[in-house]
């Protein structure tokens, strides 16, 4: 007795451990000792069990099956001190393992007949915890004890043991067979009207989370349905306790799995829903928030409920609370309604944009999913992706590109992917580094995903020069435009030099970097205008006197000026040269000098745009001019894009660029056609790596292909350009195979060409054919 009391005080405890008397206390409980001695042996048990070293030594010394022997015994006194140190001791798992070997169940659903509510209590508790686990339950189903928990619940003067007989009950309705039993017997129902006629909020609250336990199996939803649990969970929503609210919207959440639970919610649940989010409670926000998220999930009618009763308003005000949880389940609702258009533009007006920039900050692995998920769904138009841009967004978007959660670098991948889609959020995602995360991200085996490849091939798209180093094919769809240019193959993880860093090299032994560009020269200062011409190509490197020359002489010989040509698209490669040329005649008519000077100020304002990503401090800087390229725009708009015959513009284009690059090379003398000393010549001449595409008169494979395919892409022709090794390149075009017209019913099939643009220009080679195979590799 004296012990029993004093180990209630903790350093009687810390002695009694220290002095090791457990082997004796538990000695004590021996069947033949008397029950006042059970009494006090048991309590003083009972007392050190609180603490975890108590508990251990308890169930290292064997004390748990004389404790269960006796929870039959006589004595209330011993019944309760014994039930509550199993209760302590059930606290650990290895406890609950041996426990379940001593068969406790009937002892315990004895004790809950007893006349003594706090040994009812401390079973029902000590049932909640064990029941946690599989066996347990089915001992407890195999004992009839839900017929003894019903009866509790039966009872109004038993109402303090409602909450504890709930919490048993809802972990034995995750066994299946419980489950069937309980529908079988009735005891479903008689718990459903429990649940909704109870005037109690802490056992509706049970109740429901009863129910959220047991709807997280697919079949118990399916017999909670037939007995329409839906709109018992609707009726608790309606309860004025948050508690209660918070429990019955969990369990929506969970019922929500089954589909015809989804759609009874749509007009009975969803409006609830939306009030419960724009409570003073955070918790009920969040809970709300994710019952809206699965019950909005691939259901566009529930969707829509909730857009009419008002729910983007509070959801876009909770992207900016404190709980992570409910940033995450707003964001995901949003990203659902954000799958319809109408409702997409309607979160848009809500200032999406900027309410989104702050989870994108968050440190929490999910809130950055769904927020960075919530931009890809959000980000779908040019006037959304700008605000985005403007809020500061972009920054935050990229830096979780970095992030080591798949999840988060999958949809962070995804929004980058679609904010991509015009060229100043390019221009921006480039300068924060997207790029070159994604280049390194797709390097990756574990590390890269569908969407990181997608995002990065989006960039790349946008910035063909790079795309074609890196991958060495362009499609007919990467329009070459003026300023692209070929720096040759470069491997995975090498960064490609900007255009103005390679002009501004020195010549050197390095292969010679390709420009492709037609817009108009700038003027150029007094102290260059009488620099000497490259005589030996016939033609001024510096000046545009020689492109005006070249375009009045077509124009006199039938090429009209090329800013008549509708078709063309504005690619600014003869406005200004027209211009010019219509000046320089005006002023032969008399203009005085005053106009004249008018004139340069004016040809200096259609100086070549510089290119995207310089600084405004360094205007001065233009890539080179190529005059003569201007002219091959001008003739192959004027004479190739009238041809109606696709066919036939490719011969005649290709025989124009084998032409222009030095003719017909038949393969025997390739290895005497010594187009090295032209581009080195070329390179002395501009003192720089970098050669305009038509300053070359001696080109090979890969001159002729890239020309190919820049004046091709100038006049609407489509094809791809391919790099392959040993210096080659090529064009594929897809044509129509016509010899399919005259068979029954058969349409002409796209087959794709190789176009020979060296030993036969004009020559089209079927790919994978033995000739074109030869023209690719030999």
């Amino acid at each position: 007795m004296i012990f029993g009391i004093l180990a209630s005080n903790s350093d009687v405890k810390k002695l009694l451990r220290e002095l090791d008397v457990m082997n004796s206390v538990i000695a004590q409980l021996a069947p033949e000792e008397e029950v006042v001695i059970h009494e006090f042996a048991s309590l003083c048990l009972a007392n050190i069990s609180v603490e975890y070293t108590g508990k251990v030594q308890i169930f290292e010394h064997g004390g748990l099956e004389p404790l269960t022997r006796l929870l039959s015994s006589p004595d209330p006194d011993v019944k309760k001190n014994s039930i509550e140190c199993i209760y302590n001791l059930v606290q650990d798992f290895q406890c609950r393992a041996t426990l379940q070997e001593l068969n406790p169940i009937p002892p315990m659903l004895e004790l809950l007949k007893s006349e003594y509510p706090i040994i009812q209590l401390l079973a029902l508790k000590t049932l909640g915890v064990i029941t946690n686990d599989k066996e347990p339950r089915v001992m407890l189903r195999d004992n009839q004890g839900l017929d003894h928990l019903l009866k509790i619940l039966e009872a109004k003067e038993l109402n303090d043991l409602h909450v504890e007989a709930l919490s048993v009950i809802a972990n034995c309705l995750e066994d299946m067979d419980t489950m069937v039993l309980m529908q079988q017997t009735g005891g479903l129902k008689k718990l459903l009207s429990f649940a909704e006629n109870s005037t109690i909020p802490e056992i509706q609250k049970n109740a429901a989370k009863a129910l959220t336990k047991a709807a997280y199996d697919s079949e118990n939803r399916k017999l909670f349905h037939e007995l329409e649990v839906e709109k018992c969970l609707v009726a608790l929503l309606g309860s004025e306790n948050d508690g209660t609210k918070i429990a019955a919207s969990q369990a929506i959440s969970a019922m929500s799995e089954n589909s015809s639970s989804k759609d009874f919610f749509n007009t009975q649940g969803i409006p609830q829903l939306v009030q419960l989010l724009k409570s003073d409670n955070e918790e009920a926000k969040e809970v709300a928030a994710l019952a809206l998220a699965n019950l909005t999930t691939c259901n566009s009618a529930n969707a829509n409920a909730a857009a009419e009763a008002d729910a983007v308003d509070p959801l876009v005000s909770i992207l900016s609370s404190n709980r992570d949880g409910a940033i995450a389940n707003a964001a995901t609702v949003l990203t659902n309604l954000a799958t319809q258009e109408p409702l997409r533009m309607v979160i848009q007006n809500h200032d999406i944009m900027r309410a989104i920039t702050n989870p994108l900050h968050s440190t929490n692995t999910v809130v950055q999913s769904k927020a960075a998920l919530l931009v890809a769904a959000t980000a779908c138009d040019v006037e959304a992706r700008t605000e985005l841009r403007n809020c500061g967004g972009l920054e935050p978007l990229v830096q979780l590109l970095h992030s080591k959660n798949d999840e988060v670098r999958k949809h962070a991948s995804w929004a980058v992917m679609v904010c991509a889609n015009d060229e100043p959020m390019v221009t921006e995602l480039c300068r924060l580094g997207a790029l070159d995360i994604l280049e390194e991200i797709n390097l990756s085996v574990s590390r890269k995903n569908k969407f990181s490849e997608a995002a990065y091939n989006k960039l790349l798209n946008n910035n063909l020069s790079l795309k074609y180093s890196q991958t060495g094919y362009l499609s007919s769809s990467n329009i070459i435009s003026d300023g692209f240019y070929d720096y040759g193959r470069i491997n995975p993880g090498t960064k490609l030099l900007s255009l103005k860093e390679l002009c501004l090299q020195e010549p050197s032994d390095q292969r010679a970097v390709l420009l492709v560009n037609s817009k108009s020269d700038v003027s150029p200062p007094p102290s260059m205008e009488d620099k000497s011409s490259d005589v030996g190509y016939g033609r001024s490197i510096s000046s545009s006197s020689s492109l005006r020359r070249a375009s009045k002489e077509k124009t006199s010989t039938g090429f009209g000026s090329p800013s008549e040509e509708k078709s063309e698209p504005a690619s600014g490669r003869n406005t200004g040269a027209s211009k010019s040329a219509t000046k320089e005649k005006g002023s032969r008519k008399g203009r005085g000098k005053k106009e004249e000077e008018k004139v340069k100020e004016e040809e200096e304002v259609l100086a070549v745009p510089k290119l995207i990503g310089e600084g405004s401090a360094e205007k001065e800087w233009y890539p080179s001019h190529d005059p003569d390229f201007c002219v091959y725009v001008y003739e192959v708009t004027k004479s190739i894009l009238p041809i109606t015959s696709i066919k036939e513009q490719i011969e005649v284009l290709a025989k124009y660029v084998a032409d222009k690059m030095g003719g017909k090379i038949s393969k025997e003398k390739l290895p005497d056609f010594s187009w090295e000393l032209h581009i080195s010549e070329l390179k002395f001449q501009l003192k720089s790596n970098v050669i305009p595409i038509g300053y070359i008169k001696k080109g090979i494979f890969y001159h002729r292909a890239l020309l190919f395919k820049a004046l091709a892409d100038k006049i609407g022709v489509g094809c791809s350009l391919v790099r392959g090794e040993y210096g080659r390149a090529w064009n594929e075009v897809k044509l129509l195979n016509e010899s399919r017209r005259g068979m029954t019913g058969a349409r002409p099939l796209p087959e794709v060409y190789i176009v020979d643009l060296m030993f036969h220009p004009g020559g089209l080679m079927k790919l994978r054919s033995r000739e074109a195979d030869l023209y690719r590799f030999l």
